[in-house]
């Protein structure tokens, strides 16, 4: 009589912690890796002024939290000439120094928010993110990617990084076709991970913002062609739709890490 084989444990496969939008949350990211093969972060670790709290970021550091406040006022009201005018106002009473404050600032960040990534992380930038400083601080175990690929447990990931224009005038906007550029440069992958939406209504409406923010048609476009497994993304930090299909391919908004403090899972 043959004897019923038993069943062993089930062989655990892998699992990928994924954030986005970190704006200065040190104390979490910490933690983002636990339980995970991988961390990826998808950008914009600056924190330059905190939307839900005006008390929190670089500008108001510099200019108090009363600037802060109208600042956040036109700009929600989309006058951006406006907080352009009271931006160039306040910065003119530093002169200068203007830049290297920004960049003492940001490098503070930086030095906190590098120095608790897990090994393996990969990372790309964020539109608020300042690129030429990263190299500084990514340590052995970090990797930056923007327009390259990397095989993490059997499957590709594909890198984009930063933002396209906008009024806002965010450090790492570039052209349309210098992104689309990085796009193609990626190619067929698994898991096409970026800073910015594809450029689907559903995905960039921010419902708190009340507004439209940039996505990417490139990436929807090589989405459509390519039929990626996943699309991760942030940048909309509460978006009228945090997952949907395009075609084959599943949608990520991974969430805006600032505010949630929980990494995204993906396993296979």
């Amino acid at each position: 009589m043959a004897s019923t084989p038993t069943r062993g444990p089930r062989t655990r496969g892998t699992r990928v912690h994924v954030v986005s939008d970190v704006h200065g949350n040190a104390r979490d990211l910490a933690r983002a890796g636990e339980g995970a093969d991988a961390l990826i972060c998808l950008g914009d670790l600056v924190l330059f002024l905190d939307y839900a709290d005006h008390s929190r970021g670089i500008f108001p550091d510099l200019f108090g939290e009363e600037n802060a406040d109208r600042l956040v006022e036109l700009r929600t009201a989309r006058r951006f000439e406006e907080a352009r005018a009271l931006g160039r106002k306040l910065w003119a009473g530093i002169g200068a120094d203007r830049d290297a404050a920004i960049e003492q600032a940001v490098r503070r960040q930086y030095a906190e928010m590098f120095a608790v990534f897990p090994t393996p992380t990969y990372a790309t930038y964020g539109n608020v993110d300042m690129p030429p400083l990263w190299s500084e601080y990514a340590r052995p175990g970090t990797t930056v990617l923007d327009g390259e690929r990397v095989e993490i447990g059997g499957r590709v990931f594909g890198f984009v990084g930063g933002g396209l224009r906008t009024p806002m005038r965010t450090p790492y906007e570039i052209d349309d076709e210098e992104y689309a550029a990085k796009i193609e440069a990626v190619g067929e992958v698994d898991v096409l991970c970026t800073h910015i939406p594809p450029e689907v209504p559903e995905l960039v409406y921010d419902t708190v913002a009340r507004r439209f923010e940039r996505g990417s048609r490139a990436l929807l476009e090589a989405i459509r062609r390519t039929r990626p497994r996943y699309s991760l993304f942030g940048h909309v930090h509460q978006p009228l739709a945090r997952r949907m299909r395009v075609g084959a391919t599943e949608c990520v908004n991974v969430g805006h890490f600032a505010g949630t403090g929980r990494p995204w899972a993906l396993e296979w």
